[in-house]
């Protein structure tokens, strides 16, 4: 019923149906952002992203030709505008690094933990921080697929379609971004233990 709902959606917007189209990017602008949130760490660069995306998505609906599914289709264009953002700005800032905003709720699974427990909580932002900013030290495409299978729990077949390439060759790049990941968590660990 839903997917039936989604096609009738997709064709009335193609029509030029502003309600419709409403209708349909409801279902997606918040993992839209939240996509383009784990991909830049900047809210407000995740906002501009998302919303280039959905732009993207709005000019560009006529060109969805059901290949894929809608939710890959607008994925891939969140992960691209994300890309584009990243490159943007890199050239505009010298190659500047992007820093991790402190401010970023790091996870809703966080936020749930009761007050009872705040050494809990703390430990769980700390431990999500550390992730994300060893996150910033890896290859742009490892960190890309680890947002999307990882983080966004999108299918291997999905995170191929958005990339690109094989789901093969999707999940030796995931293998490889994961123990990546494995070894600068281990060097951060490392390196916090001697400074204490």
């Amino acid at each position: 019923m839903y997917e039936l709902d989604e096609k009738v959606l997709i064709n009335n917007a193609k029509k030029g149906d502003l309600n419709a189209f409403e209708q349909l990017i409801e279902n997606y602008e918040v993992k839209v952002y939240n996509i383009a949130l784990q991909m830049l760490k900047n809210e407000e660069d995740a906002k501009d992203a998302s919303q280039e995306a959905l732009i993207k998505v709005y000019k560009n609906l006529n060109k969805f030709d059901g290949r894929s599914s809608f939710s890959t289709w607008i994925y891939r264009v969140t992960v691209n505008a994300s890309l584009d953002y990243i490159r943007k700005k890199k050239s505009h800032k010298d190659h500047q690094n992007l820093s991790l905003d402190e401010n970023i709720e790091v996870k809703e699974s966080v936020e749930s933990v009761t007050e009872a427990m705040p050494e809990k909580t703390l430990l769980q932002k700390e431990r999500a921080q550390h992730i994300y900013k060893a996150m910033e030290l890896l290859k742009q495409e490892q960190k890309t697929i680890i947002v999307l299978r990882d983080i966004n729990g999108l299918s291997y077949k999905e995170i191929s379609e958005i990339v690109g390439t094989s789901e093969g060759t999707v999940k030796s790049r995931l293998n490889r971004a994961r123990k990546k990941l494995r070894e600068l968590l281990m060097d951060m660990e490392l390196f916090k233990k001697e400074c204490v």
